[in-house]
């Protein structure tokens, strides 16, 4: 006889609970789980026998289906489950919670859970998302059944789920992890916007620093910083390191200056000397516009030079359609672009092949102007100039995302 077979959790809940004579020694509160080797495999039963609820270890588990739950021995043999303990509960844990159905990229609600038979255990094979789920759980799916047919079956293979609970994260597969972390920043930003505060940690955390930047960059400026001030001051200031400076000024701008300073203090030296740089400029003007991370190449230079000097950088530069040639003085002098170079001989020296015709803007040149000289003369990024200085580089993005309402902008990140 199969120990177990196929079964939704909530066709076994508070189901009545015998010993191999048939006598009722308690009923199913809840069912154990643990990371398994493929799948989340269930470890044992929790029993309410009167007012205690025990742990039954599934070797000790007689039958399992939908029809009968029966264990060996008496209930008083087992051990009474603590209050206090870690372990991961299906109907506490996961059951009626939100989670992420990294598929789709967006919160669903878990209605039902499939386990499977697998190896001698049984697994946490899916969730079920859908409205046959909720009939389910109030017994009427039969009902429906019979008078409207086609109750369509939304379920997601576990490996395809986030689940946003901390005891239950352990439970997330390296699949669902990794295509997490491949979600467009607004994808995940939508996702953090329509979960409660409390579980947006356990979001950030699955991710790297860098994908977590990008998404909190992405949500209005009012939940941007509610949810910097909920992290750990070590884990924010690390998340802002890795963002471009003037994504992470835009960040620590919309924070109250006590909290901005702190989480510098927290950051790398230089990285938080470019970032308060671009703090100290207004929002509205190229210098709060500005990124000051760009290409620099020396006039001395040649192309295979420069080429190297880019391959160099270009991991941590977020515009690499220009390198901007500076003389000694750090004034500019001439742009080239990514193209020229490739179609220029290595040799061939970087004056030769620079534009000397500049566009530039001053760091206190409006958004309005930027935009005008940026749609007027095709270009993807204007450089800024400070006292004479180039200080940095205003994208097209940088400019446009200013000008696109809320929803625009993400209807645009969607298409």
């Amino acid at each position: 006889m199969q120990k177990a077979t196929e079964v939704y959790i909530s066709s076994v809940l508070n189901k009545k609970t015998i010993n191999p004579a048939g006598v009722v020694v308690g009923k199913l509160w809840d069912v154990a789980i643990a990371p398994g080797e493929a799948l989340p495999v269930v470890t044992g039963l929790l029993v309410k026998g009167g007012s205690r609820v025990f742990t039954v270890p599934w070797q000790k588990v007689v039958l399992f289906n939908p029809l009968v739950v029966s264990i060996s021995g008496d209930i008083d043999d087992y051990p009474v489950c603590e209050e206090t303990s870690d372990a991961i509960l299906l109907k506490r844990d996961v059951l009626d919670k939100q989670i992420v159905d990294v598929n789709g990229a967006k919160v669903v609600r878990v209605n039902d859970i499939k386990l499977v038979p697998y190896n001698g255990f049984i697994c946490l094979f899916s969730v079920d998302i859908g409205f046959r789920g909720l009939l389910r759980r109030l017994g009427y799916e039969w009902f429906w059944s019979h008078i409207q047919k086609d109750i369509s079956h939304h379920e997601i293979g576990w490996q395809f789920v986030s689940p946003l609970g901390s005891n239950a994260a352990a439970l997330t597969l390296s699949m669902a992890r990794d295509q997490m972390a491949e979600m467009h920043p607004a994808d995940l930003a939508e996702i953090i916007a329509n979960i409660p505060l409390g579980t947006v940690h356990g979001v950030l955390t699955s991710l790297d620093h860098e994908t977590a930047g990008e998404a909190i960059h992405e949500l209005e400026p009012e939940l941007r910083t509610r949810v910097i001030s909920h992290l750990d001051s070590d884990h924010a200031s690390g998340i802002l390191e890795e963002m471009s400076p003037d994504e992470a000024a835009d960040v620590l701008g919309d924070l109250p200056e006590e909290k901005a300073q702190e989480l510098l203090g927290l950051m790398d030296r230089g990285e938080a000397e470019d970032i308060q740089e671009l703090m100290e400029h207004k929002d509205d003007t190229a210098g709060g516009l500005m990124n000051n991370e760009f290409i620099a190449i020396s006039w001395k230079e040649t192309v295979g030079d420069a080429l190297a000097e880019i391959r160099r950088q270009a991991e941590e530069i977020e515009t690499i359609y220009y390198g901007y040639v500076l003389d000694g003085k750090e004034r500019l002098i001439g742009v080239v672009s990514l193209r020229e170079l490739l179609l220029n001989a290595p040799e061939m020296p970087i004056t030769e092949v620079m534009t000397e015709q500049l566009k530039t803007v001053e760091v206190s040149t409006e958004p309005e102007e930027i935009l005008l000289l940026l749609a007027k003369y095709d270009l993807i990024a204007v450089p800024v100039i400070k006292d004479g200085k180039m200080a940095g580089v205003v994208t097209i993005d940088d400019v446009v995302e200013l000008f696109l309402p809320y929803a625009l902008k993400r209807k645009r990140h969607h298409m």
